[in-house]
């Protein structure tokens, strides 16, 4: 008799509309460990995630929990049997406590007659006992993303599960944080429970994960001991081939300065920011979580009503009261979070590449269907976007799908400055290895890119210059020649 595992998922198969999401995969999970689950963006891992959860039924395969055969048919199925899932985007209602959101629908007291006052207690526990330094009592539209990342995880282990799903737990929170959240895994495996980790960091395979299985065009490739085997092997199975110049940066003598902010501040978290952009070059902007760095370029891009300091445009000083104007001046920002701050989720990915140019197809109240086409899958192609038609609705693409198309978005408006707000989070390695050749391509016909990232090793290899923040202030500037992750780390707690 072979070994009984916690989980078995055998032969799963799910298709959407002109997609074969999954084919046949198989995935077993041991009690008390952590399994790894890789592959390059529209894979499939998240779909598979979501047939263990009940969000989607598939087609064919079973799920064996224990060695017995479930029927995991929605949401509620699969917590009855023990399962979890932390998921990529939050899923947190904004306008309701963390207390709310940890218990929402379980709340403590009858139907009629919810006891706050015991919910919030409670969920302050687990705060607590999770050293998560948030008040349970605080409404989540307050909190920043990473702390609601750290809700979802409490909000997760709440359930008891035997089967814990965690899909890119690290993308938003700091290294401090990161360094919690492993321990608290490890506390989690002593008692029994197997987690499913799905990360795109290489670096965390080695230190967390027991397994990895790797997913490749809906199938399963194969499973491997992490310990036994490299990461360019793993490389390999994620994306059919070796992958050669992961970083691909040509450096060049930058032109002149094409953006400038002095003193920049936003009466909030921005307090004191200054910098420079020179033309045909990549700035990195790096530090920990809340130092600032996404609320700088937001009130450069005119997003905040109480901007303080002043911007320079090709030297001359410039009034960005919106992002209207920002446009005006040639300036683009790809946001952090594409759920939240850019993409239209049920339109389909012609509208969402095509929504801030609509000026160059539509005139008079014609609309030229033709150019509209054409625009969209001139960036379909540059962003290498998998996705069956122009027609696909976004939302229905994987994390890095839908991040090409927020990049080939404003690469249409034809930026002279473009802002990436980290432009590879939730990205596989083959799409960041894709995005990487764009970029360096982009600067070598002239464009300049602000690149705001929390991945040390993109910062470090794709910036002509490195600025650090700390809270809400510049701290001090890096030369490609000079920077290193122990001298960011130092002015990033200067």
């Amino acid at each position: 008799m072979g070994e009984q595992y916690l989980l078995e998922m055998k032969g799963i198969s799910k298709s959407f509309p002109g997609v074969k999401a999954l084919s046949n995969v198989e995935l077993q999970l041991r009690a008390g460990e952590v399994h790894a689950l890789l592959g390059e963006n529209g894979a499939g891992k998240s779909t598979l995630i979501k047939v263990l959860g009940g969000i989607y039924h598939a087609e064919e395969g079973e799920i064996l929990i224990e060695g017995q055969k479930v029927n995991i048919d929605g949401v509620v199925s699969a917590r009855n049997a023990g399962v979890s899932i932390v998921h990529q985007e939050l899923v947190l209602v904004p306008y309701m406590t963390v207390a709310e959101n940890i218990f929402l629908g379980r709340e403590a007291g009858s139907k009629f007659n919810i006891n706050r006052r015991q919910m919030t207690e409670e969920a302050q526990k687990l705060l607590d006992a999770y050293e998560m330094h948030i008040d349970a009592d605080t409404l989540v539209e307050k909190l920043t993303i990473a702390q609601q990342q750290m809700v979802e995880i409490v909000k997760a282990i709440s359930f008891n599960a035997r089967i814990l799903v965690m899909d890119e737990p690290t993308s938003s929170i700091s290294d401090k944080e990161v360094g919690f959240l492993f321990e608290t895994i490890r506390t989690l495996t002593k008692k029994g429970v197997g987690i499913i980790y799905i990360s795109h960091k290489m670096s965390e395979l080695e230190e967390i994960c027991d397994r990895v299985t790797v997913m490749r065009d809906g199938e399963s490739v194969g499973t491997r001991v992490v310990k036994e085997t490299s990461k360019d092997d793993l490389i390999a199975m994620m994306v059919g081939r070796e992958l050669t110049n992961y970083y691909t940066r040509d450096f060049q003598k930058p032109g002149e300065v094409i953006l400038k902010g002095e003193h920049i501040a936003d009466g909030k978290m921005v307090k004191d920011a200054s910098f420079e952009l020179h033309k045909g070059e990549i700035v990195g902007f790096a530090g920990l979580v809340g130092a600032g760095r996404s609320e700088t370029m937001k009130a450069v891009f005119g997003l905040t009503s109480s901007m303080k300091g002043e911007v320079y445009v090709e030297g001359k000083q410039v009034h960005i009261k919106s992002p209207v104007d920002a446009l005006k001046y040639g300036i683009a920002l790809v946001p952090e979070s594409r759920k939240e701050e850019g993409l239209y989720l049920v339109q389909d990915v012609q509208f969402n590449s095509t929504i801030e140019v609509l000026g160059q197809f539509i005139r008079n109240f014609r609309v030229n269907f033709k150019k509209e086409e054409e625009i969209t899958q001139k960036y379909i192609d540059m962003m290498a976007t998998k996705t069956p038609s122009q027609q696909q609705v976004i939302g229905n693409l994987s994390g890095g799908n839908q991040q090409k198309v927020m990049i080939g978005r404003w690469l249409a408006t034809d930026p002279k400055i473009l802002i990436l707000d980290e432009p590879t989070r939730g990205v596989d390695v083959g799409a960041k290895a894709e995005i990487y050749a764009i970029m360096n391509e982009l600067v070598k016909k002239g464009m300049s890119i602000i690149m705001i990232s929390s991945e040390m090793p993109e910062i470090i290899n794709m910036s002509d210059r490195v600025y650090v923040m700390n809270d809400g202030r510049v701290t001090g500037c890096l030369s490609h020649e000079d920077v290193t992750q122990e001298k960011i780390m130092q002015l990033a707690a200067k």
